[in-house]
């Protein structure tokens, strides 16, 4: 069975695992690559991942079978990524037509393949329905530390883009901060909550909507370029040079746990 991937730039034709060919980029440039990926749910998404070179980034966005829509980007100049999702209110309950959460960690290296090597990526059928290789547990993250968005260029220049919709549902963690701070960011850029965490109850546990409580809101990236699969040439003296020939995909979940004034805003708790 070939492999789906079509790897552009000088490498070897071979028919190990993957099918490279030759194909022409424009460096600098941003590239879509649209996957039809299955959800967790058994429902089918288009999922577009973009990569652009000269920025540095890579954007995944894709809708749940809830009709969430979910964006993620990876900075890799300033070692941050961005969750955003944007939930569909409850009207009846009062609700907005849409809730935005937006959620800013580090991002560690080998966590997803470069953005140049993304910008290469080409599929040989569109149509198939992809699953990911590898399943990744779920990353649990206290997300007890408030973000102010007029402040947040310094750290990304995708945050207030992505974010500024949320308006004050913009969190991070401690232990971010205090690598931020230690590169020199400015303190007043994050508001720490409050509200000791550990005392709360759970929004699900909670009856009065107006109450105050600590809610988990969960995602998963289903399928992403997480790591480079390397092939071998040997030449005439047996000796083996590595050459990139291929992806591995992943998939990874995410509880966010962060805390509202009432529960009103987090109401999907109730659910689970």
């Amino acid at each position: 069975m070939f492999a789906w991937w079509i790897w552009s730039g000088s490498v070897r034709l071979t028919l190990v695992v993957l099918v490279l060919t030759v194909l022409s980029v424009a460096r600098g440039s941003a590239s879509e690559l649209k996957v039809r990926v299955r959800l967790t749910d058994g429902q089918i998404t288009d999922e577009l991942l973009e990569a652009d070179s000269e920025k540095d980034s890579i954007t995944v966005e894709f809708k749940q079978g809830d009709g969430t829509l979910i964006t993620f980007v990876a900075d890799f100049k300033q070692d941050v990524k961005i969750f955003r999702a944007l939930i569909l209110g409850e009207l009846e309950r009062g609700q907005s037509q849409y809730q935005a959460l937006c959620f800013i960690t580090r991002l560690n290296h080998n966590e997803i393949i470069p953005s140049e090597s993304m910008a290469r990526l080409r599929q040989k059928n569109p149509q198939a329905i992809r699953t990911a290789e590898e399943k990744r547990g779920t990353e649990m993250l206290s997300m007890n530390v408030a973000v102010n968005l007029t402040r947040t260029w310094q750290l990304s220049a995708h945050i207030h883009n992505m974010c500024s919709v949320a308006h004050e549902a913009v969190y991070t963690r401690e232990a971010d901060v205090r690598h931020w701070l230690d590169r020199g960011m400015e303190s007043s850029m994050f508001e720490p909550q409050a509200v000791e965490m550990t005392g709360l109850q759970s929004c699900g546990t909670v009856k009065d909507l107006w109450q105050p409580c600590s809610c988990s809101y969960n995602l998963r990236l289903e399928w992403y370029p997480c790591l480079l699969k390397y092939c071998r040439n040997r030449d005439v003296s047996g000796r083996g040079s590595p050459y990139k020939c291929g992806i591995k995909s992943c998939s990874k979940g995410y509880q966010f746990t962060y805390y509202v004034p009432h529960k009103q805003l987090c109401l999907w708790e109730e659910e689970t």
